[in-house]
């Protein structure tokens, strides 16, 4: 149960910024804070845009193994191409996850 206060001095900024970050992360400016000063992971929650990003990411990626395995056998060529720009993308939905 927590029932200490802590106070800190901050500028008008320094406050309006801890309560922009606080809000993207989904937390409290309190959590927000205690995490920070605990080195503890912030992740900041994504945006409806993001979150549409990287759905169509995911249906890019799938749709680029699916024409690695077509061309696998007539083109290996285009097939190692198409390969490649899948697991690139892979990468791209792995960042997200940071």
């Amino acid at each position: 149960m927590k029932k200490e206060f802590v106070q800190f001095r901050c500028s008008v900024y320094e406050k309006k910024l801890l309560k922009v970050k606080a809000r993207k992360s989904g937390l409290s400016l309190s959590e927000y804070c205690r995490r920070a000063a605990f080195d503890d992971r912030i992740v900041e929650r994504m945006t409806e845009e993001q979150i549409e990003a990287y759905k169509l990411l995911v249906k890019y990626q799938r749709n680029f193994k699916l024409i690695t395995n077509m061309f696998r056998k007539r083109n290996p060529r285009l097939a190692e191409e198409t390969a490649q720009l899948a697991n690139e993308i892979r990468q791209h939905l792995l960042n997200f996850k940071k």
